[in-house]
Protein backbone atom coordinates (compact mmCIF):
# COMPACT_ATOMS: atom_id res chain seq x y z
CA UNK A 1 0.00 0.00 0.00
CA UNK A 2 2.84 2.41 0.69
CA UNK A 3 4.23 1.87 -2.82
CA UNK A 4 0.91 2.97 -4.37
CA UNK A 5 0.84 6.02 -2.12
CA UNK A 6 4.42 6.95 -3.02
CA UNK A 7 3.73 6.51 -6.75
CA UNK A 8 0.68 8.76 -6.44
CA UNK A 9 2.62 11.57 -4.76
CA UNK A 10 5.54 11.30 -7.20
CA UNK A 11 3.11 11.41 -10.16
CA UNK A 12 1.30 14.41 -8.70
CA UNK A 13 4.61 16.23 -8.10
CA UNK A 14 5.77 15.54 -11.67
CA UNK A 15 2.43 16.73 -13.09
CA UNK A 16 2.55 19.97 -11.09
CA UNK A 17 6.15 20.51 -12.20
CA UNK A 18 5.21 20.12 -15.87
CA UNK A 19 2.27 22.51 -15.50
CA UNK A 20 4.52 25.08 -13.80
CA UNK A 21 7.09 24.81 -16.61
CA UNK A 22 4.41 25.26 -19.30
CA UNK A 23 3.01 28.28 -17.48
CA UNK A 24 6.47 29.87 -17.12
CA UNK A 25 7.34 29.18 -20.76
CA UNK A 26 4.14 30.85 -21.93
CA UNK A 27 4.68 33.86 -19.67
CA UNK A 28 8.33 34.25 -20.69
CA UNK A 29 7.42 34.06 -24.38
CA UNK A 30 4.57 36.59 -24.01
CA UNK A 31 2.22 33.93 -25.38
CA UNK A 32 0.16 33.47 -22.29
CA UNK A 33 -3.53 34.06 -22.42
CA UNK A 34 -3.59 34.05 -18.63
CA UNK A 35 -4.57 37.66 -18.22
CA UNK A 36 -5.63 38.44 -14.70
CA UNK A 37 -6.47 42.08 -15.41
CA UNK A 38 -9.36 43.44 -17.44
CA UNK A 39 -8.44 45.29 -20.62
CA UNK A 40 -9.92 47.82 -22.98
CA UNK A 41 -9.14 47.98 -26.69
CA UNK A 42 -8.06 51.03 -28.65
CA UNK A 43 -6.93 51.32 -32.25
CA UNK A 44 -4.38 53.35 -34.13
CA UNK A 45 -3.46 53.82 -37.79
CA UNK A 46 0.20 53.82 -38.80
CA UNK A 47 1.92 54.38 -42.17
CA UNK A 48 4.81 52.00 -41.40
CA UNK A 49 4.95 49.37 -38.66
CA UNK A 50 8.56 48.34 -39.19
CA UNK A 51 8.98 45.03 -37.32
CA UNK A 52 6.09 45.45 -34.86
CA UNK A 53 4.47 42.12 -34.00
CA UNK A 54 1.35 40.92 -32.25
CA UNK A 55 1.90 40.65 -28.46
CA UNK A 56 4.51 43.44 -28.58
CA UNK A 57 4.45 45.54 -25.42
CA UNK A 58 2.74 48.90 -25.11
CA UNK A 59 4.72 51.14 -22.76
CA UNK A 60 4.22 54.50 -21.15
CA UNK A 61 7.14 56.02 -19.21
CA UNK A 62 8.92 52.65 -19.48
CA UNK A 63 6.07 50.73 -17.81
CA UNK A 64 4.26 47.99 -19.76
CA UNK A 65 0.60 49.05 -19.82
CA UNK A 66 -0.67 46.61 -22.44
CA UNK A 67 0.02 44.46 -25.49
CA UNK A 68 -0.65 44.62 -29.22
CA UNK A 69 -3.73 42.48 -29.85
CA UNK A 70 -3.97 42.48 -33.65
CA UNK A 71 -2.42 43.99 -36.77
CA UNK A 72 -4.34 44.37 -40.03
CA UNK A 73 -4.44 46.51 -43.17
CA UNK A 74 -7.21 49.02 -43.86
CA UNK A 75 -8.10 48.96 -47.57
CA UNK A 76 -9.85 52.34 -47.45
CA UNK A 77 -7.08 54.32 -45.73
CA UNK A 78 -4.16 52.23 -47.05
CA UNK A 79 -2.62 52.15 -43.61
CA UNK A 80 -1.86 49.51 -41.02
CA UNK A 81 -4.45 49.22 -38.26
CA UNK A 82 -3.11 48.20 -34.86
CA UNK A 83 -5.51 47.03 -32.15
CA UNK A 84 -4.09 47.47 -28.65
CA UNK A 85 -5.19 45.88 -25.38
CA UNK A 86 -4.52 48.30 -22.52
CA UNK A 87 -5.02 47.24 -18.92
CA UNK A 88 -8.02 48.95 -17.33
CA UNK A 89 -6.02 50.25 -14.38
CA UNK A 90 -4.14 52.56 -16.80
CA UNK A 91 -6.21 55.42 -18.17
CA UNK A 92 -5.00 57.78 -20.89
CA UNK A 93 -6.49 61.06 -22.12
CA UNK A 94 -8.30 60.97 -25.48
CA UNK A 95 -5.63 63.16 -27.11
CA UNK A 96 -2.76 60.81 -26.23
CA UNK A 97 -0.27 59.88 -28.95
CA UNK A 98 1.22 56.51 -29.90
CA UNK A 99 4.64 55.98 -31.48
CA UNK A 100 6.41 52.85 -32.65
CA UNK A 101 9.77 52.78 -30.89
CA UNK A 102 12.72 50.39 -30.71
CA UNK A 103 14.45 49.03 -27.61
CA UNK A 104 18.11 49.82 -28.22
CA UNK A 105 19.65 50.09 -31.67
CA UNK A 106 18.39 46.81 -33.12
CA UNK A 107 16.04 45.60 -30.37
CA UNK A 108 12.39 44.67 -30.41
CA UNK A 109 9.81 47.23 -31.39
CA UNK A 110 7.06 48.37 -29.09
CA UNK A 111 4.39 51.07 -28.93
CA UNK A 112 5.09 54.05 -26.71
CA UNK A 113 2.06 55.98 -25.48
CA UNK A 114 2.48 59.62 -24.50
CA UNK A 115 -0.43 61.00 -22.46
CA UNK A 116 -2.17 64.13 -23.65
CA UNK A 117 -3.95 66.76 -21.63
CA UNK A 118 -7.62 66.15 -22.44
CA UNK A 119 -10.19 65.67 -19.66
CA UNK A 120 -11.91 62.89 -21.61
CA UNK A 121 -10.24 59.46 -21.38
CA UNK A 122 -9.74 56.75 -24.01
CA UNK A 123 -12.49 54.15 -23.87
CA UNK A 124 -13.05 50.67 -25.29
CA UNK A 125 -13.20 51.04 -29.08
CA UNK A 126 -11.54 54.49 -29.19
CA UNK A 127 -9.05 55.43 -31.89
CA UNK A 128 -5.78 57.15 -31.09
CA UNK A 129 -5.63 60.08 -33.51
CA UNK A 130 -1.99 61.06 -33.13
CA UNK A 131 0.38 58.31 -34.27
CA UNK A 132 3.99 58.22 -35.39
CA UNK A 133 5.24 55.39 -37.57
CA UNK A 134 8.36 53.34 -37.03
CA UNK A 135 11.73 54.74 -37.97
CA UNK A 136 13.29 52.22 -40.33
CA UNK A 137 17.07 52.09 -40.02
CA UNK A 138 17.57 51.22 -43.70
CA UNK A 139 15.63 54.35 -44.77
CA UNK A 140 17.76 56.57 -42.53
CA UNK A 141 20.98 55.09 -43.89
CA UNK A 142 19.87 55.51 -47.50
CA UNK A 143 18.81 59.13 -46.88
CA UNK A 144 22.18 59.84 -45.29
CA UNK A 145 24.10 58.21 -48.14
CA UNK A 146 22.09 59.98 -50.85
CA UNK A 147 22.35 63.38 -49.13
CA UNK A 148 26.11 63.04 -48.58
CA UNK A 149 26.59 61.94 -52.20
CA UNK A 150 24.59 64.91 -53.50
CA UNK A 151 26.49 67.31 -51.20
CA UNK A 152 29.79 65.90 -52.42
CA UNK A 153 28.69 66.16 -56.04
CA UNK A 154 27.55 69.77 -55.65
CA UNK A 155 30.79 70.81 -53.92
CA UNK A 156 32.83 69.23 -56.73
CA UNK A 157 30.71 71.03 -59.32
CA UNK A 158 31.20 74.32 -57.47
CA UNK A 159 34.96 73.87 -57.42
CA UNK A 160 35.00 73.12 -61.15
CA UNK A 161 32.88 76.19 -61.91
CA UNK A 162 35.24 78.46 -59.92
CA UNK A 163 38.27 77.03 -61.72
CA UNK A 164 36.67 77.73 -65.10
CA UNK A 165 35.81 81.32 -64.14
CA UNK A 166 39.18 82.20 -62.55
CA UNK A 167 41.95 80.19 -64.18
CA UNK A 168 45.28 81.03 -62.56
Amino acid sequence: MTRVKTDFWVGLFVLLGILALVFLALRAGNLSSFSFASNYQVQGYFDNLGGLKVRAPIKSSGVVVGRVAAISFDNQRYQALVTMDIESKYEFPADSSASILTSGLLGEQYIGVTPGGDDKMLENGSTIQFTQSAVVLEELISKFLYSSASDQGSSQNQGTAQTLQNPQ
